[in-house]
């Protein structure tokens, strides 16, 4: 049993007892146990050994018991906020009280906490995202911070496949429409999968839908448009202003900005070798919850075994090695 003793205390429960039941005169005990003789007569005196409660046993408080059960009644009703609350006890109740009054008196009735006292909505289910084959493939563009020497903030192209969760990055100088071709042109040649859908988002370097017609249709003359026919994949654009419908890359985004909030670069050289170390570590050592703790090459290899035509060419963990 866990016992709780003032910090000065020179006695144990167990020597109080002892102090209590011993004969021999106080001077005597007051001697032996370091204590005056007013102590062993309080400890003679008693029959319960530990310490009493420090508390005050009348609070200091300007309300009275009725106008504590108007106030915490009212909280609980009508939801107001302290300093609200404040207001209209000073107001109907007692014009003295103070705030930390107040604040006191709705903690020892339960009801300090304003939020515990509101109805609790439910949250949301998460939905998971729809099962594809692989060759679904989100994209987006993330900015970077601007480091010392540079003229002009940079871009991470970021583009991760549905299935198998792999990443593939480049950064750009800008996020025109050139630059968004040309990332296209190296995310088909790096991935080992048939890229047969890819997901943007509306912006000026990925599609003219916001520019093109009053219906807000793609032309389908957009230069990213026209590589994608070029390498027959379907491109298709989220819903204006719905960043949660490419919710996929928006979350790989967040993990880069924790990596961009958690270390200190000392140049764009730094910055660019972190990104690219923690794409290649993301990829081939951390093991992803959604793929059953395999890591995206190890999904991707389960998928060419199962679907090769699905793949382009075999995925290698490294360049002229399969391990």
């Amino acid at each position: 049993m866990m016992i709780a003793l003032h910090k000065n205390a020179r006695t144990t429960p167990a020597v109080r007892a002892e102090i209590a039941a011993s004969s021999e005169s106080a001077a005597v005990l007051a001697a032996r146990h370091g204590v005056t003789e007013q102590t062993i007569y309080k400890w003679k005196r008693r029959d319960v050994f530990t310490d009493r409660s420090h508390s005050a046993h009348r609070l200091q408080t300007t309300l009275t018991p009725a106008q504590e059960a108007i106030a915490v009644e009212l909280r609980r009703t009508l939801l107001l906020p302290l300093d609200d609350l404040l207001a209209v006890t000073r107001e109907f109740l007692c014009p003295a009280v103070s705030r930390s009054v107040l604040d006191r008196c709705l903690r020892r009735h339960g009801v300090g906490n304003l939020n515990a006292l509101k109805p609790q909505q439910p949250k949301p289910a998460h939905k998971a995202f729809k099962s594809y084959e692989p060759g679904f493939v989100h994209v987006d563009v993330k900015y970077l911070p601007q480091m010392p020497g540079e003229s002009c903030r940079r871009y991470l192209f970021v583009a991760i496949e549905r299935a198998t969760r792999w990443v593939f990055v480049q950064i750009k100088r800008s996020k025109t429409a050139s630059n968004a071709r040309a990332f296209l042109k190296a995310l088909h040649k790096a991935c080992p999968i048939k890229i047969t859908r890819l997901l943007t988002d509306n912006g000026k370097e990925f599609t003219d839908r916001l520019f093109a017609s009053r219906e807000r249709e793609p032309s389908g003359q957009h230069e990213f448009d026209l590589l994608c026919q070029q390498l027959g994949i379907e491109h298709r654009l989220t819903r204006p202003r719905t960043p949660r419908t490419n919710g996929m890359v928006e979350r790989f985004n967040g993990r880069i900005a924790d990596v961009l909030n958690t270390h200190r670069f000392d140049s764009q050289e730094d910055l660019d070798s972190t990104l690219l170390r923690y794409v290649a570590l993301y990829n081939h050592q951390l093991p992803q919850s959604a793929l059953k703790s395999l890591t995206p090459l190890q999904a991707m290899k389960q998928w060419y075994t199962s679907h090769p035509h699905l793949f382009l060419r075999r995925p290698y963990d490294r360049p002229g090695c399969d391990i």
